[in-house]
Formats: C-alpha cells, sequence, structure tokens
C-alpha cells in the first residue's frame, strides 16, 4: 500500500527524535502503566523482529538480535518521544521447537494475556517471513489476536532474499489470508531490514495505527 508524502515525512521526524528502551516484563505485574498508545511486534523466532524494530528506529542496537532463536523471552517496551507520544512493545517469538515446553507455555501464557487484557494496544504487527510465508504457527498467533478481537497488520520480513515473482506470489497469497480473518488489516506491507524496503512506509503505518 501507499502512503501519501506528509505521512511518510511525519513518521520519520517522529522516529527521528528520542527512541529509548523502557523494561522488559516477564510477567503482567510488571507490565508500565498503560496511559500512551501501543503498537506490538509478534513472529516466530528468527523472522528479523530485532532487525526490523532496529531498521524502524534507525538505531543499530535498540532490539538486541541474535543468531539463537527464541532468546527473547520477555516483552520489551521502547518509548518513542520525550515524554513518550507512544511505545513499541517486542512480544516473545514463537514456534522454537527446540525450546522446552514449559518455557512454550509461559510465553504463550504471557502474550494471551497481554493481547487480551491491554486496553492501549492499538495494533500488533505480525512478521511473516517472505521465503516461507505463514506457517500454522502464525495462524496459531492470528487466531489468539482474532479472539481477543486485537487489530493486526502482517508484515512480511526479509522481502531482499527473494526473487521478485517470488514475493509478489507470497505477497499475494498472505493478503489472501489476510482478508479471511476478522481482526487483520486487509493490506500486506512488505519490508527488508537490510536493503530498506517498506521501512518508511512501516513506519507510517505504525503512526496511522496510533492516531
Amino acid at each position: 500500500m501507499s502512503f501519501d508524502d506528509e505521512a511518510v515525512e511525519a513518521a520519520r521526524r517522529l522516529f527521528a527524535g528520542p527512541v529509548g528502551f523502557l523494561k522488559s516484563a516477564p510477567g503482567l505485574q510488571f507490565l508500565p502503566d498503560p496511559d500512551v498508545p501501543e503498537v506490538a511486534f509478534a513472529g516466530r523466532s528468527n523472522v528479523g523482529k530485532s532487525s526490523l524494530l532496529n531498521a524502524l528506529t534507525n538505531r543499530n542496537g535498540l532490539a538486541r538480535t541474535s543468531n539463537t532463536p527464541g532468546r527473547t523471552q520477555e516483552l520489551n517496551f521502547f518509548d518513542v518521544g520525550t515524554p513518550p507520544v507512544f511505545r513499541l512493545v517486542d512480544m516473545p517469538g514463537y514456534g522454537f521447537a527446540k525450546a522446552p515446553k514449559d518455557m512454550v507455555r509461559r510465553w504463550r501464557h504471557l502474550v494471551n494475556d497481554f493481547l487480551r487484557g491491554r486496553r492501549v494496544l492499538k495494533r500488533t504487527l505480525v512478521l511473516i517471513d517472505s521465503r516461507h510465508g505463514i506457517k500454522d504457527v502464525d495462524r496459531e498467533i492470528m487466531q489468539m489476536l482474532d479472539n481477543a478481537a486485537v487489530s493486526y497488520r502482517l508484515v512480511l520480513t526479509k522481502a531482499d532474499k527473494v526473487k521478485a515473482t517470488e514475493l509478489a506470489a507470497v505477497t499475494e497469497r498472505t493478503v489472501a489470508e489476510a482478508r479471511t480473518r476478522p481482526a487483520a488489516h486487509p493490506e500486506v506491507l512488505a519490508t527488508s531490514s537490510e536493503g530498506g524496503l517498506g521501512i518508511a512506509e512501516l513506519r507510517a503505518a505504525v503512526i496511522e495505527a496510533i492516531f
């Protein structure tokens, strides 16, 4: 989808201002006060969530990247603006087969309870690897969001890793599935953290969701 130049520039300016880590929340009792709007990022382990957050905020070390899938085991909150205008929430990665079952269960309960009970959560961005498309573990989080009536948008990552024809095909399939989901935004964004594809549009989409 396309945003007008004014929306893209307004989003760029906002993200060019102060952005900083606020806190990690391993449980609901550690959540920050719900005093500003929030946009959450969800995705299966190794989908490139931390890299995308760093590209979005144009900061290399804001979200820790790791070659070890499943490293993020808490909800991590980042303030945008001083005082904060809104927050970004980095959610625990899901679908990592080698994680202990009790850890997976804790992640699931934390994420589910957060999604259902967070009144300031304006939208969740569900990241999908362009090389693989939507998998069953992605459908599980999408179903969780549908059940919780939390608005979400599907965002393709690593779009630079596939050929243009393959990207067009996976985008078409992703859009088709999104339009069957009650809480999903009908349009999909394709992004690349390395090449910068879609990053300006993603910033504008975050601002659109908040305001």
